[in-house]
């Protein structure tokens, strides 16, 4: 990866020494408000060039990030929305468990007698 960034690189510059060397002529840049320097033609498009690059770059960035943020909204929306799905699935249960019958006192849906202390000594146990 970074042999081929190098290639890159060269070839680039290489471009750019080209035009700067096939467009040697002096040209003025009117810039509504103020008037450049005259400069050589080709030097004038490499600098257009990286200006635009890095203006590309920028806009990249910054739409990339927009989309990173409405990524990272919709994820959360659906996190938020299975929670609230959880929330509703235990408060129906919740709301079922408060509803049923008391369960104090049966097993099994049938009703225990309750024992009296004096007989947890001969041997019996007291169910709760």
């Amino acid at each position: 990866m970074r042999v081929l960034l190098l290639i890159l690189l060269f070839v680039s510059f290489a471009y750019a020494l080209g035009l700067v060397l096939t467009n040697n002529t002096e040209v003025g840049v009117n810039l509504l408000f103020s008037q450049a320097p005259t400069m050589n033609l080709g030097l004038m498009l490499i600098l257009c060039m990286i200006l635009g690059i890095v203006i590309g770059i920028l806009l990249a960035l910054l739409i990339f990030r927009v989309l990173q943020n409405k990524w990272e909204i919709s994820r959360l929306q659906k996190a938020n929305a299975d929670l609230q799905d959880q929330l509703t699935q235990a408060n129906i249960v919740i709301d079922r468990q408060a509803n049923a019958p008391a369960a104090t006192g049966t097993v099994d849906g049938t009703k225990t007698a309750n024992v009296q202390k004096g007989s947890a000594d001969k041997g019996t146990t007291l169910i709760k």
